[in-house]
């Protein structure tokens, strides 16, 4: 996996959790679905760079 995917995908974890809390402070259920949703994309991109690099290998 390239450092700038762990950079970006770091990125959107980090932006998911915010608006999570964010929706979460705000009572506002839509942001913070959309939060989690985030993060699960991130993760998932993850997962994905990783079994490509292990095919790599």
């Amino acid at each position: 996996m390239g450092l700038d995917d762990k950079i970006a995908n770091a990125a959107e974890k980090a932006a998911g959790k915010v608006k999570e809390a964010t929706g979460r402070a705000s009572d506002d259920e839509r942001l913070e679905a959309e939060g989690r949703t985030d993060q699960s994309k991130a993760d998932f991109k993850d997962a994905g760079e990783k079994v490509k690099d292990a095919f790599k290998h």
